[in-house]
């Protein structure tokens, strides 16, 4: 439940925050690291 809900986080955060492509490929790039960190 707390890695959806970190996923949820970080999917309003990104589609808030890319108005471009390139702002898009580096928000999701940030939120796979997040993911990453998050399993570990």
């Amino acid at each position: 439940m707390f890695k959806t809900l970190i996923l949820g986080v970080i999917t309003a955060l990104t589609l808030a925050a890319c108005n471009t492509i390139d702002g898009m490929g580096k928000d999701l790039e940030k939120a796979g690291e997040a993911v990453q960190k998050s399993t570990k």
